[in-house]
């Protein structure tokens, strides 16, 4: 099995694919003008490719494995972890956006352990990704899965794709949101959760 996939392979495809990714870094090195056997660089490679293992460790994961739900034995007020800290990899660049992800719902009849919200956010983050994406992935998963009355997932990062490259913005920061469910539809809840966020920074 892969180390960060269900997928199966045998171990000499598993081999294969390894050998294949260590090439490529020393390609890379290679285009960008370094020499790949220089000391310094020996191990670069086999850094490189280890480290994926855990910057893209959300691929292959299910979420159904994550929500363990309870009872929410009549709590139907909003449930919020706010300040989650996040990592992830943009897919136009392969460049690192990071920030904090605030996740709330409102539940019907279940509850899920708070840190299961955090893991959540870390499954979708550890992957090549868009901003907009990982909230909408988010949301979707507790609306499918935990069936509340409202999900919601507000995201602000720091992409540095526009910080060492192109218009070079050192100061900004991308907000998004994905609203489900009374969330969407309700104005004073959804107000009601924006108010707890901004209370919290």
């Amino acid at each position: 099995m892969c180390e960060n996939c269900n997928c199966h392979h045998s171990a000499s495809q598993e081999e294969e694919q390894k050998l294949y990714a260590l090439h490529t870094v020393k390609t890379q090195l290679e285009y960008i003008g370094e020499d790949p056997d220089r000391e310094g660089l020996l191990e670069t490679p086999r850094r490189v490719v280890k480290s994926w293992a855990e910057i893209y460790s959300g691929y292959g994961k299910d979420p159904k494995d994550i929500l363990t739900v309870f009872s929410s034995d009549g709590y139907d007020q909003i449930v919020l972890l706010d300040n989650i800290e996040m990592y992830s990899m943009c897919e136009h660049h392969l460049l690192p956006f990071f920030g904090v992800a605030h996740v709330a719902y409102i539940p019907g009849e279940k509850v899920i352990g708070i840190s299961k919200l955090a893991r959540l956010v870390d499954m979708y983050a550890r992957r090549a990704q868009i901003q907009e994406r990982i909230g909408d992935q988010v949301t979707t998963a507790l609306m499918e899965i935990l069936q509340p009355r409202a999900a919601a997932c507000v995201i602000e990062a720091t992409h540095m794709c526009m910080r060492m490259r192109g218009v070079g913005k050192q100061n900004s920061v991308m907000v998004t949101s994905s609203m489900k469910g009374l969330f969407a539809s309700n104005a004073s809840a959804k107000e009601e959760l924006m108010q707890l966020i901004r209370n919290r920074k």
